[in-house]
């Protein structure tokens, strides 16, 4: 997985990170559906030889309908494979990083909280996550990452992205990336990687219980958003 770096903040409203993706460009609404199309369309294109196969094997000879199944399993499995590594910006290690006290994570997740509003402040300090919403949709920022979802809660896209300074306790990394979300969303999407774009129900069933309820709330509020 190919990795991006926040480092500073925008002071004239666009990420100074940009310029180290310059043959990009800049992500709007009409991006982000070509990209879902194309990731579609991906899918489909795995998906349908496998299925085919299936479907034709048994009709040219019944002993090869164990082929057929195991062809069904790839099928399931290709897109399934997909939404794993999108999942993965969620992830987060399980223990601190050398260097950073119970302390300095505490405060760091307090200072957090102070970024958001009472709802989202509650489920920061249950997930570790923050919920935001923007012009593009629902957010869901973790510490190297971001979840994007769509207007109406069907899709999603997951994006890798990580603070220039690796060794900030993981609340301050949420907030970085909290920021530069805030100060240049547009900006924030192109800089960062697509991993996955897909079904909400395809990436749920691969994220942690934490990264779960928050991809829960965003999804409940991209519906009322849509509504």
């Amino acid at each position: 997985m190919t990795d991006t770096a926040l480092g500073g903040l925008p002071v004239s409203g666009e990420l100074p990170e940009l310029e180290n993706v310059h043959w990009r460009d800049r992500v709007d609404e009409a991006a982000l559906q070509r990209a879902d199309r194309l990731w579609t369309a991906s899918a489909v294109a795995h998906e349908v030889p496998f299925l085919i196969t299936a479907a034709v094997l048994p009709v040219l000879a019944p002993v090869l309908g164990i082929v057929s199944l195991f062809a069904l399993g790839f099928a399931w499995a290709i897109p399934a494979l997909y939404a794993g590594r999108g999942a993965g910006v969620m992830r987060t290690p399980r223990h601190r990083r050398p260097g950073v006290s119970a302390a300095a994570e505490a405060r760091a997740l307090g200072l957090l909280g102070d970024l958001v509003g009472h709802d989202a402040r509650e489920l920061c300090a249950r997930t570790g996550l923050v919920v935001e919403r923007g012009r593009l949709g629902t957010w869901v920022v973790g510490p190297a990452g971001a979840l994007l979802v769509r207007p109406g809660g069907r899709r999603v896209q997951c994006y890798c992205v990580r603070v220039a300074d690796a060794e900030l306790p993981r609340g301050d990394r949420v907030a970085h990336l909290l920021l530069a979300l805030r100060a240049d969303e547009a900006g924030f999407a192109t800089v960062a990687n697509l991993t996955f774009s897909g079904a909400c129900w395809r990436l749920r069933r691969w994220l942690s219980p934490p990264a779960r309820e928050a991809f829960s709330c965003a999804r409940s509020a991209a519906r009322s958003r849509a509504a």
